[in-house]
């Protein structure tokens, strides 16, 4: 069975389109112990919602499907990456992530007012006033209706 996500990040690091441009792409750099702990759940075969924060407006603007899960994120070994983890072994590893390939980009980005407006907090996290997670789980119905919403002009 597919599950659903939301995956967060600011366009000027990583956008939409950076990953249609690589294909694939690992997802590094997640710092947050409940969003790892989503990460770890993430099985191949799953999809995300790529969203674009600290944008004007922030909105989902495509697909990306999960190909490999429970992947050592490979930065929290590099003493020279912000994300470096002193605490992260090789053989005790801390941070796990996934590897992620380009599904597709929306024609139109769904804004967050559009998901607003048509969800509450308890349907879809991202609609939360102050919600800071980079990964969230998206209730299947939910994901059925934004997969529509993207189809629409």
């Amino acid at each position: 069975m597919t599950h659903y996500w939301l995956i967060k990040s600011e366009p000027t690091d990583y956008s939409i389109d950076d990953l249609q441009q690589d294909e694939t792409a690992i997802w590094d750099g997640v710092r947050n112990y409940q969003a790892r702990n989503f990460l770890r759940q993430m099985q191949p075969t799953d999809l995300a919602f790529f969203y674009h924060s600290n944008v004007k407006p922030p909105a989902i603007v495509g697909l990306a499907r999960v190909l490999e899960s429970n992947v050592n994120d490979p930065t929290q070994f590099d003493p020279n990456s912000k994300y470096y983890d002193p605490k992260a072994t090789p053989d005790n590893p801390r941070w796990q992530t996934v590897n992620f390939a380009f599904v597709e980009k929306f024609e139109t980005p769904i804004s967050l007012t559009q998901l607003k407006e048509r969800f509450n907090p308890e349907d879809l996290q991202v609609v939360k006033r102050g919600n800071r997670l980079s990964v969230m789980p998206v209730n299947t119905n939910i994901a059925q209706q934004i997969l529509e919403m993207a189809k629409q002009p």
